[in-house]
C-alpha cells in the first residue's frame, strides 16, 4: 500500500464556542478518488481548507507529502490584483511549468485569457478559478463544488478530463452523478467526525440510512437500560455494597454517554403555499423568436404546458433559458410570435442571482417581507423563529443579516422565502445551487408532490431525470426542441434522431451515385438493411444484459458483507472493482441494444 499524502488526524475547530469538527480524519493516496459528503453546515468545507493549509485547526495534526503540489478551488475565487484571466492562472503555476498550459487551459474551457476578472459572469470566473487548478498538474486537487455554474458540456468535459488525470482527488459536490462517475471512496463528514466508506457514492446513501437506523437503535438500548437502572435506584442501594457502588458509576457513565451524544442534524421541512388551481391550459407559446445584437437566441419555438406539468430547460450558458422562461411567463416579450397564458396564474420564482436577498435585510424580514413577526403557510399563521427552524436555521440567527450567511444558508432561506407566496406555479432558475443532498431530496419530494406546474432550469442531471415530465433543450443557433421524459430520455431520443438520419443520408448518397451512373433512377424505397452484427448484437445483448444484472447484484450482496473488507481486503476490492466496471459494462450494453432497436424501428417503418 503506498504511503498516504496527505494526512489529517483527529482535527478538531470550534467556531464561536461550538465544537464544529471534533475528530475528524482524511486519508489520501496516490491517485484516490474521495468525495467528502454531509450536510450543508457540518464543516465540509472547513475541513477541506484545512487540507489546504488555510486553516489552522484547533487540534489535531495536519501531514502533506512534500514533494507533492496541492491545488485548491474554493466556492469563491479572489481575482483582485490581477488585470486578466491569464495572468490570475498563470500565477498559480510553478517554475518549472509550462507555462503556455495555462492558456491551453483556459481556450480549452472556451476563454481567450484577456478577460477582466472584475466582468466575468459567474460560470466564466468558475472556469479561470478552474484553469488555475488545473493547469500545473498537480498530484492533489481538493475541489468545493466544481461544478457550481457551470453548463452541462462543461460538466462532462469536467468529468472526463478529472477521470484521465493521475492526480489524488478529493471533491464536495451536490451533483449526484458527477460523484457517482469520479468516486471510489465516500468520506461522511457527521456531528464534526469522518466515517469512511471504501466505496464510491453511488452505495452511499443506502449506508448512511443503515447506520443511522442502528445508531437510533443502539439509542433506544441506552434508554432502556437508564430506566432500568433508575427503577433499581429509586429502589434503594442495600446489600452488596461493592456491587450497588459500581452500578451507580455505570448508571453515571450511562447518563453522561446519552448526555453527550449529538443527533443528527434535523431534515429540512418543505410546504410550498398553495393557490387556488389555475386553468388546465398554463402556457400556450406559438413561434416564439429573440434576437440580442442580431444573435438569434430563440428561434420559431412553439410548446403548450397544461397544469401539473414539471418542464425543464437545458443548455449551455448563454443559451438563452433564462430568456426562454421569462418569455413563457409573460415578463419578456419575444421579437416574434405569441405567448398565451392560462387563467388564475399565480407564479412564485426563483431567481439563481439571488438578487430578492438584499444583503442588509435580516432573515427574520427577508421571510416575513418587514411585516411583523409570523408568515403564513396555506393559511397556518406560524412565528418566523418555528418556519425558520424547518430550513435549519437557529432562532438567534432571525437578527443575522443576509451578507454574514453561507451560500448553502442563503439557498436554503431564499426557497424558504418563495415557499411562503401563494402560488400553483413555481418558477425555479436552478434551484440546486449551494444545496446539500438531503436537501434535494426534500426538494425533489416537494416538486413531485406539488399539485401546480413546475418550469425548471438545471444543470443538475440527476435532479432533472427524478422531476421533469419533459426537457426544453437547447440545439444551437436559437433553436429548441422538447423531449418528453427526464435529461436521461432526452439524451436517448436524441441517439435516436442522430441514427435515424445516418441511414438516411447513407441512403441518399448510394442513390446519388447509382443515378449518375446509369440512366435508370434508383428506387425511391431503397434503404439501409441492418448488418449481421448489428443484427447479431440485437439477438445476443438482451442475454448478456441479463447475465450482467445478475452479476452486478451478486456482487453487491458481497460488498455489502460488512465483515468482508476486515476478512479479506484484497477480496473486498476485487468485489468492488468488479463491480463498478460490471456496471459500466452493463450501461454501455443497454445503450447499444436501444440505439440498434430504435434503427431497427426506423428501417422497418413503411415509406
Amino acid at each position: 500500500m503506498a504511503p498516504p499524502i496527505l494526512k489529517l488526524d483527529h482535527i478538531r475547530l470550534t467556531f464561536g464556542g461550538t465544537p464544529l469538527l471534533v475528530g475528524a480524519d482524511l486519508v489520501a493516496e496516490p491517485g484516490d478518488r474521495i468525495c467528502l459528503v454531509g450536510r450543508n453546515g457540518s464543516g465540509k468545507s472547513t475541513l477541506l481548507r484545512i487540507a489546504a493549509g488555510l486553516v489552522e485547526p484547533d487540534g489535531g495534526e495536519r501531514f502533506v507529502h512534500p514533494a507533492v503540489r496541492v491545488r485548491y478551488l474554493g466556492q469563491e475565487t479572489d481575482f483582485s490584483g490581477f488585470d486578466t484571466a491569464l495572468a490570475f492562472v498563470e500565477a498559480s503555476l510553478g517554475p518549472a511549468d509550462d507555462r503556455h498550459a495555462a492558456r491551453y487551459m483556459l481556450e480549452t474551457l472556451g476563454l481567450t485569457g484577456n478577460e477582466d476578472p472584475r466582468r466575468l459572469s459567474g460560470g466564466e470566473a468558475r472556469r479561470v478559478a478552474l484553469a488555475a487548478a488545473l493547469a500545473p498538474d498537480p498530484e492533489l486537487l481538493l475541489l468545493d463544488e466544481p461544478t457550481n455554474h457551470l453548463d452541462l458540456p462543461a460538466i462532462e468535459w469536467l468529468e472526463a478530463d478529472l477521470a484521465d488525470r493521475k492526480a489524488a482527488i478529493i471533491t464536495i459536490s451536490h451533483d449526484r452523478r458527477f460523484l457517482e462517475r469520479l468516486s471510489r471512496t465516500t468520506v461522511w463528514l457527521d456531528r464534526g467526525e469522518t466515517r469512511v466508506l471504501s466505496r464510491g457514492f453511488r452505495d452511499f446513501e443506502a449506508w448512511r440510512d443503515d447506520f443511522l437506523e442502528r445508531e437510533e437503535t443502539e439509542r433506544h438500548k441506552l434508554d432502556r437500560k437508564i430506566a432500568r437502572e433508575d427503577q433499581w435506584m429509586h429502589g434503594g442501594v442495600t446489600a452488596r455494597r461493592k456491587r450497588n457502588v459500581r452500578r451507580v458509576a455505570e448508571l453515571q457513565a450511562m447518563r453522561q454517554q446519552r448526555a453527550q451524544a449529538r443527533r443528527s442534524v434535523g431534515n429540512v421541512r418543505l410546504e410550498a403555499s398553495e393557490a387556488q388551481a389555475s386553468g388546465k391550459l398554463v402556457v400556450e407559446a406559438t413561434g416564439l423568436s429573440k434576437s440580442f445584437g442580431g444573435t438569434a437566441v430563440v428561434r420559431d419555438f412553439s410548446t403548450r404546458i397544461m397544469r401539473g406539468d414539471r418542464v425543464g430547460l437545458v443548455g449551455p450558458n448563454g443559451a438563452g433559458k433564462t430568456t426562454l422562461l421569462k418569455m413563457l411567463i409573460g415578463t419578456l416579450a419575444p421579437d416574434q410570435g405569441t405567448v398565451r397564458l392560462g387563467a388564475n396564474l399565480e407564479i412564485a420564482a426563483l431567481d439563481q442571482r439571488r438578487d430578492a436577498l438584499l444583503p442588509d435585510a435580516t432573515v427574520a424580514e427577508t421571510l416575513t417581507g418587514g411585516r411583523g413577526d409570523y408568515v403564513s403557510i396555506n393559511g397556518e399563521r406560524r412565528h418566523v423563529a418555528t418556519y425558520m427552524k424547518d430550513f435549519l436555521f437557529q432562532p438567534e440567527q432571525a437578527r443575522s443579516p443576509v451578507r454574514v450567511l453561507s451560500g448553502g444558508e442563503r439557498a436554503r432561506l431564499l426557497l424558504a422565502r418563495v415557499l411562503t407566496l401563494p402560488s400553483n406555479v413555481l418558477v425555479l432558475d436552478e434551484p440546486t445551487n449551494d444545496l446539500d443532498l438531503e436537501t434535494l431530496d426534500l426538494l425533489q419530494e416537494l416538486i413531485t408532490g406539488y399539485p401546480g406546474t413546475v418550469l425548471l432550469v438545471s444543470h443538475d442531471r440527476d435532479f432533472l431525470d427524478r422531476i421533469v415530465t419533459s426537457v426544453i433543450a437547447a440545439e444551437g443557433d436559437g433553436r429548441w426542441n422538447e423531449y418528453a421524459g427526464g435529461y436521461s430520455d432526452m439524451l436517448s431520443q436524441r441517439r435516436g434522431a442522430d441514427l435515424a438520419r445516418r441511414p438516411a443520408k447513407t441512403a441518399e448518397k448510394t442513390n446519388a451515385t447509382a443515378a449518375a451512373s446509369s440512366s435508370k433512377p434508383a428506387p425511391a424505397s431503397d434503404k439501409r438493411k441492418l448488418s449481421f452484427k448489428d443484427k447479431h448484437a440485437l439477438e445476443t445483448l438482451p442475454a448478456t444484459i441479463d447475465k450482467l444484472t445478475a452479476e452486478i447484484a451478486d456482487l453487491e450482496t458481497k460488498a455489502a458483507d460488512p465483515s468482508l473488507f476486515t476478512r479479506d481486503p484484497r477480496a473486498f476490492d476485487a468485489v468492488t472493482r468488479r463491480l463498478a466496471a460490471a456496471q459500466e459494462e452493463l450501461s454501455a450494453a443497454e445503450t447499444q441494444w436501444l440505439e440498434l432497436e430504435m434503427l431497427r424501428e426506423e428501417l422497418e417503418r413503411p415509406a
